[in-house]
């Protein structure tokens, strides 16, 4: 009986081995020698259907023993270390970002504060532009005097022409009659605008919108904002003029016209090339 037993035990592992599944033998001897018989006398194909079976099982067990194994190692995973991202070479090396670099700076103004020209073909003005800044409350301040009425303004708390953003620049519409920017709202888009400097440097605009604000409402302020782009905002009195306590002026106007336009061109002064373009402020068309 002994020897039967020993024959089935053999032939029972080499039919598991012939279909690819590794058998222990002190787990294999364990089973019953009648276990064994019985195994040794099925049919070659439900042999080979038993060991499928062994061996899906097998997969499975180790399946499971990995993913109960990748469970226990991240409950027990170590946090990583605080780091204070306050601290700029810390902030870099974590987020692998660049130093920020220094913007190139604005190019140098074409023109002086004061001492050029603002010139209109279309409504005659060749007026001197000078530099006028706040007044104690913080409310731009407005030509005086006896030539106020043929002075531009322009305020330095503004872009200087031609250095990339938005130079304002202001005008009465009368003072003692009729003013520098009397015919302003008249202007119209394509209209063109000139800066001249006194050793012929000349900034060219052309004129992108006209439009009118209520000097009360707080939004109208936007208009002497910084802008991405190289342009000029001129601003005068208009709509209806009444009568105020104003010790100087003597009343107001109920709105103000504004006109808006963009950098054309900059031909150099004859000291650098008399028509040269500096391509930088090109308008894009």
């Amino acid at each position: 009986m002994v020897e039967d037993s020993n024959h089935d035990y053999s032939q029972a592992v080499r039919a598991l081995e012939g279909c690819g599944v590794s058998v222990r033998a002190d787990k294999v001897r364990s089973l019953t020698p009648g276990v064994w018989s019985r195994l040794a006398r099925l049919p070659l194909g439900r042999k080979m259907m038993m060991a499928l079976g062994l061996a899906g099982l097998s997969i499975g067990v180790i399946l499971i023993a990995l993913g109960l194994g990748s469970a226990i190692k991240t409950e027990s995973r170590i946090s990583p270390a605080v780091v204070d991202l306050g601290d700029e070479d810390a902030y870099l090396h974590l987020l692998n970002r660049r130093p920020s670099v220094t913007a190139t700076p604005p190019p140098g103004p074409p023109l002086p504060d004061s001492g050029y020209r603002m010139v209109i073909g279309k409504i005659g003005v060749d007026a001197p532009v000078d530099v006028y800044g706040l007044d104690e409350n913080n409310v731009p301040e407005v030509p005086l005097g006896s030539d106020a009425a043929e002075v531009v303004a322009w305020y330095n708390f503004s872009a200087r022409p031609g250095t990339g953003s938005n130079a304002v620049f202001a005008g009465h519409v009368t003072w003692n009659g009729k003013a520098v920017f009397y015919d302003l709202q008249t202007l119209q888009p394509g209209d063109v605008i000139e800066l001249v400097g006194a050793e012929g440097t000349r900034l060219t605009y052309v004129v992108s919108t006209n439009f009118a604000v209520d000097p009360n409402d707080p939004d109208s302020l936007q208009v002497m904002q910084p802008t991405s782009t190289d342009v000029i905002t001129l601003i005068t009195c208009g709509g209806t003029f009444f009568e105020s306590d104003d010790p100087v002026a003597g009343g107001d106007y109920t709105l103000r016209v504004i006109v808006r336009a963009e950098l054309d061109k900059i031909a150099a002064s004859p000291g650098v090339g008399a028509g040269q373009l500096d391509t930088r402020f090109t308008r894009s068309t």
